[in-house]
């Protein structure tokens, strides 16, 4: 069974931190990109990073370039979300999804999971 399982979500300040972690199972890792897209309340879902496990290249949204940083450890395959210098827009659901091959634009992800909220306040 595929399972994406994120975690690490919460309350920070602005200006603060956050890392979420996706841990993922049922697939062959390797094979696979990670996103991380977020939704706020009555906004469209946003695709704000990515990372192609298969060679670590990654993407990011202008939104959080420079401020987010994704990485991998293959050996647990789990990919992690680096948040820092959060502002109070950041704020939304954020899931994690998979891709197979390498990041290729933001849609027709194979895999997602339930998401976990991240709030910042001001």
């Amino acid at each position: 069974e595929v399972q994406l399982v994120e975690s690490g979500g919460g309350l920070a300040q602005a200006g603060g931190s956050l890392r979420l972690s996706c841990a993922a199972s049922g697939f062959t890792f390797d094979d696979y990109a990670i996103g991380w897209f977020r939704q706020a309340p009555g906004k469209e879902r946003e695709g704000v990073s990515c990372i192609s496990i298969s060679d670590g290249s990654t993407y990011y949204a202008d939104s959080v370039k420079g401020r987010f940083t994704i990485s991998s450890d293959n050996a647990k395959n789990t990919v992690y979300l680096q948040m820092n210098s959060l502002k109070p827009e950041d704020t939304a659901v954020y899931y994690c999804a998979a891709l197979i091959w390498a990041c290729a634009g933001w849609d027709e992800y194979d895999y997602w999971g339930q998401g976990t909220q991240v709030t910042v306040s001001s």
